[in-house]
């Protein structure tokens, strides 16, 4: 399993979701977001950018000027793994034409909801800054890079066209990337937490968790780690196959089809994973009932409680419940 990445400490602001649905499709003749001349190439520090809730307005305005792909990934999801490096060398070949922000879809909810990421990875784009749906899922590198060139036929038509130079000079998204490399510190057992996590020691990071907690129960951002520490503990040395077997071969035992669940929302198929439990929930016994909401009310912080699908899960759970 891949780690997951430090919670962070506060969300810093949120990115204005009407600018991803209230812009023009093309930028007006002339303005600061015109699209740059044919021959004329954008100076920026890099091709590949970390995007946030706080400074994602960048990257739609630089989305004026060339086109933006937008990878929504998750770091305990391993198709994750899988795509992202495949899309970073997809958009290297394109020498310019795009430029790739990465957006963890866990520390960046608001930027979750604005591209409906239903399930990760997913990639999507910005064109004159506006969204476009590009596919889910780890795809093969011959179909992204279809997917891409059909995306600059897109913005051509748009009048998005510019390219980009790398130079190592601050250019319109370095402060972004500035703003990633300085991050505001962890709190102490947040940090000894994450570093156990570096390392693979799980149950010291659960531990550092649960100190923290017991320190502060209103600490959501240690809730939501306990609970994303915890799917990785229970899935280390196990393997795909193993698990589906083991369903497969006693439908009615609980333990099984609790770790089918975990193995669905690690691989991003969040409303399979709660439907698997919340049909499971009716048959048990009391204790097994307990087990389960309990495990629910994990999958809900991992995924973030504002998520519809959540929400949705959420009312489920209480009319089976009362």
């Amino acid at each position: 399993m891949s780690q997951i990445p430090p919670p962070p400490t506060n969300l810093r602001g949120a990115v204005d979701l009407s600018s991803l649905v209230n812009r023009p499709a093309t930028p007006a003749a002339g303005g600061a977001g015109a699209p740059a001349d044919a021959g004329e190439a954008l100076a920026l520090p890099s091709l590949f950018f970390e995007g946030t809730d706080a400074n994602f307005n960048d990257f739609i305005d630089l989305s004026m000027r060339v086109p933006v792909v937008v990878d929504l990934a998750a770091a305990w999801a391993e198709p994750s793994a899988q795509l992202s490096p495949v899309l970073e060398r997809v958009v290297a070949q394109l020498a310019g034409r795009v430029v790739l922000v990465k957006v963890d879809v866990d520390a960046n909810p608001q930027l979750a909801q604005a591209f409906q990421a239903q399930s990760v990875p997913a990639a999507a784009a910005l064109v004159g800054g506006r969204p476009v749906q590009l596919f889910a899922g780890a795809l093969p590198e011959e179909q992204i890079r279809d997917v891409l060139d059909q995306l600059l036929q897109l913005a051509a038509q748009n009048g998005v066209t510019g390219t980009v130079a790398v130079d190592g000079e601050a250019g319109p998204a370095a402060e972004g990337e500035q703003a990633e490399a300085a991050p505001e510190p962890l709190p102490p057992h947040h940090a000894e937490a994450y570093e156990a996590i570096e390392r693979g020691d799980y149950a010291t990071a659960i531990q550092e968790y649960k100190t923290a907690i017991a320190q502060d129960p209103r600490d959501a951002m240690a809730v939501a780690g306990l609970a994303q520490v915890s799917l990785l503990a229970r899935l280390a040395g196990k393997t795909l196959d193993a698990i589906r077997s083991a369903a497969a071969a006693d439908p009615a035992d609980p333990s099984a089809q609790l770790d089918v669940a975990d193995l669905d929302l690690s691989g991003g198929h969040v409303e399979d994973a709660f439907d698997r439990l919340l049909t499971l929930f009716p048959t048990l016994d009391a204790a097994g009932k307990e087990t389960v909401r309990t495990r629910l009310l994990d999958y809900f912080e991992i995924v973030g409680v504002e998520d519809s699908r959540v929400a949705k899960a959420r009312a489920r759970l209480t009319s089976l419940l009362y």
